[in-house]
């Protein structure tokens, strides 16, 4: 049997009409959206399905609603499939689908823990002035270099370390902007100005990251079933008290999903199953690990190709 990580994306992954298939065809799936649903408050499945793309596209809306959509997908398969993951791994918000996989938490707690994180996220973009750039086909020496020789005009650091090729800086308007300016000329083969409200995985949600840790001092927690791979630091995690320190960090630090998907393929995993809307990380993963395969369901098409794969390989 070989050995599996489930793995999930984060925001920016979401589009519209996500999701409504597994709804119409897997009562489970059915089940996960009218949980959501019900815990929130609000129409989350409606957001999914129908959008409108603006509102799907706001923090407050989008990770839960990503959440959702990712969770009802490895319900679905869980169902139609026993394969089981010998460990798993989300990026960045992802990273709530895992320790749900792991039995971490609940998915009324996951859900819960998510709409009170987005809301902390969105609050701290409207008390400071932020934005992010994806820099593909530069060096980390040169991107640090240029950050460095930027910090003058104010915080910009290092968001997300996203495959070998492509990082992700974050911070403050100016400085990220000249950071940007510099990388150009040190000769980066494409520099992404990213459509977000703010600059996340940095300083300027150190009070997002304040408010969440009074929040999960009472998070009902358990320890992991298998092990989860954490953003802030690529290191096999089952304690469930690590979890609830990491959680709180993880919103203003660095995503070490390139130094993740390492640390997974050095513990003996031999493919990976992307579980959500779009084929984000299947993309990153062909840059770090292209010989290895990376599985995606979204759908029932896409879940009965991938079930049929995996019972011919496994």
């Amino acid at each position: 049997m070989k050995k599996f990580a489930f793995i999930f994306p984060g925001q920016g992954s979401q589009t519209t009409g996500m999701g409504l298939d597994l709804y119409n065809n897997f009562n489970n799936a059915k089940d996960i959206y009218d949980l959501a649903d019900n815990v929130l408050n609000k129409k989350i499945s409606e957001l999914c399905f129908r959008g409108p793309d603006e509102a799907l596209k706001q923090t407050v809306n989008a990770q839960s609603a990503i959440v959702t959509t990712s969770i009802a997908a490895l319900e679905v398969f869980r169902k139609e499939c026993d394969i089981k993951p010998f460990l798993t791994l989300g990026h960045s918000l992802g990273e709530y689908c895992a320790m749900y996989t792991a039995d971490v938490m609940d998915f009324e707690t996951t859900i819960k823990a998510i709409q009170k994180r987005s809301e902390l996220m969105d609050e701290a973009t409207k008390k400071t002035h932020g934005s992010m750039a994806a820099i593909l086909g530069a060096k980390l020496e040169d991107i640090n270099l240029c950050i460095n020789q930027v910090s003058t005009f104010g915080l910009v650091q290092i968001a997300n370390y996203n495959d070998p090729t492509q990082i992700v800086i974050t911070g403050e308007i100016e400085p990220v902007n000249k950071a940007c300016e510099l990388i150009k000329e040190k000769g980066a083969r494409k520099v992404v100005p990213l459509a977000v409200s703010g600059g996340f995985h940095s300083k300027l949600m150190n009070s997002a990251k304040e408010g969440f840790v009074d929040f999960v001092k009472n998070l009902n927690l358990n320890d992991a079933k298998i092990p989860v791979i954490t953003n802030v630091d690529s290191e096999m995690t089952i304690k469930k008290e690590e979890f609830r320190n990491k959680m709180p960090s993880q919103i203003n630090s660095s995503v070490m999903w390139n130094q993740s998907i390492n640390k997974a393929l050095k513990e003996g995993v031999e493919a990976f199953i992307e579980f959500g809307n779009g084929r984000i990380l299947a993309g990153l993963n062909k840059k770090i690990c292209p010989e290895i395969k990376t599985y995606n369901i979204s759908d029932s098409t896409s879940l009965k190709t991938v079930i049929n794969e995996l019972t011919i390989g496994v």
